[in-house]
């Protein structure tokens, strides 16, 4: 409500403003509101699960900072990976179809916003904490390489002949906590512990899957969840526009039958292709959603994942991509590609370093021919080279490989 002198009266208006959240700053003379760091952080205690982590007891930020007046510490810290160059990049980077196959298909940008979309959902109806969800999301692929998976396999091969390894998830971690440049005093963006945590531990079928990985807190878990729903589904819809598989081909799928059949009863016969894929794709995305939610309600906030019966039939389906989508001569072809270009361009910047930016070979600090020759200054190289690999878009990996 306006009082008499042009100006919102918060005591009126903030339920109808801002719906759940009761308390806000007025601006004198301005005539209007806004919600302060504390509101958030009361609305959080008010509305979150108990065993929702809270942004008022993170355990903070390595390098201690003044905190934010209007942001709830892990909404800073999506701030930060939005307006990071790593993620920014992530626009250039293969999911799964490299950009010649045409505008349509997801990249691994689109990829990270379907994620974070699915998460914040997820995250909202199991009242979690949404903002650290969407935090760990947005920033689980700023470590992927170009050229897709085939890109990180070919980066781990060569890093392996160096006694070292690589793996997306732990190159996410060290960009946000060394390599991205944004402040004079510290390295890294500086993001609470709980947001790396979530990085460090982030893990789906198509990551790590030799590696137990225990104590991850709930909205990691939904983090991890999104991530595999995002792919399923994502790669069903581009499996179909692509034409490496068909409605005949998904018939064999439990879960695709299932989703027909909720869409005829729904909408009647569909005559447009395209508009039956949307419909049951979406559907299917839909089955997966509902299934978390209920087995996190019986698992009374223990785990997020999905119930046994119907994770059988995700594995059924995820098995139909891997034969009739990742392992297809078309995308093995490209992903053969997309090695040779990872493998070639380290190969050429190992022996010419200077050839990327000083901020990267300024980092080898050396002296004399001996140091040089040193097995502990070639695995400093291969670490300079490594970062600078990963970090490039597919079309850049090219252009420095060729120029």
């Amino acid at each position: 409500m306006v009082n008499q002198h042009g100006n919102f009266n918060p005591r009126h208006d903030s339920q109808n403003l801002f719906c759940s959240r009761p308390c806000y700053t007025l601006y004198p003379n301005m005539g209007f509101v806004t919600a302060s760091k504390k509101d958030f952080e009361k609305t959080e205690r008010k509305n979150l699960a108990p065993y929702a982590v809270k942004s008022s007891q993170s355990q903070g930020r390595e390098f201690p900072e003044t905190e934010d007046l209007t942001r709830s510490a892990f909404q800073r810290d999506r701030d930060r990976i939005i307006h990071s160059k790593p993620f920014r990049r992530l626009s250039g980077k293969t999911q799964v179809f490299v950009a010649t196959y045409g505008d349509h298909f997801r990249d691994r940008l689109t990829h990270t916003l379907e994620v974070a979309q699915i998460a914040r959902d997820l995250a909202r109806n199991l009242k979690l904490n949404e903002d650290l969800v969407e935090a760990i999301a947005l920033a689980h692929d700023l470590g992927h390489t170009p050229f897709g998976h085939a890109g990180e396999i070919a980066l781990d091969k060569i890093m392996r002949k160096f006694g070292l390894s690589f793996e997306h998830n732990e190159q996410s971690k060290r960009i946000v906590e060394k390599l991205e440049k944004q402040f004079p005093n510290f390295d890294g963006l500086n993001l609470t512990h709980e947001v790396r945590q979530g990085l460090a531990k982030h893990q789906t079928i198509y990551d790590q899957n030799d590696k137990k990985i225990e104590g991850k807190t709930l909205e990691a878990q939904v983090a991890d969840i999104a991530d595999e729903i995002a792919y399923h589904n994502h790669d069903l819809d581009d499996g179909l526009r692509s034409k490496l598989f068909n409605f005949k081909d998904l018939q064999r799928l439990a879960l695709w039958k299932e989703a027909e059949k909720k869409v005829y009863k729904k909408y009647g016969e569909i005559s447009d292709p395209v508009i039956l894929r949307h419909r049951i794709v979406s559907q299917i995305f839909s089955f997966m959603a509902e299934n978390v939610l209920k087995t996190a309600a019986r698992n009374k906030g223990r785990t997020v994942c999905f119930s046994a019966d119907f994770g059988r039939s995700v594995k059924q389906l995820r098995q139909f991509l891997w034969n009739k989508m990742y392992n297809s001569p078309q995308v093995k072809k490209h992903s053969r590609r997309g090695q040779k270009i990872i493998e070639k361009l380290f190969q050429k910047l190992y022996k010419n370093p200077k050839l990327m930016p000083k901020s990267f070979w300024g980092r080898m600090t050396v002296t004399g021919s001996s140091a040089i020759l040193s097995p502990s200054y070639r695995v400093a190289l291969a670490t300079v080279v490594k970062d600078y690999v990963a970090g490039c878009t597919d079309a850049y990996a090219e252009k420095i490989l060729n120029s």
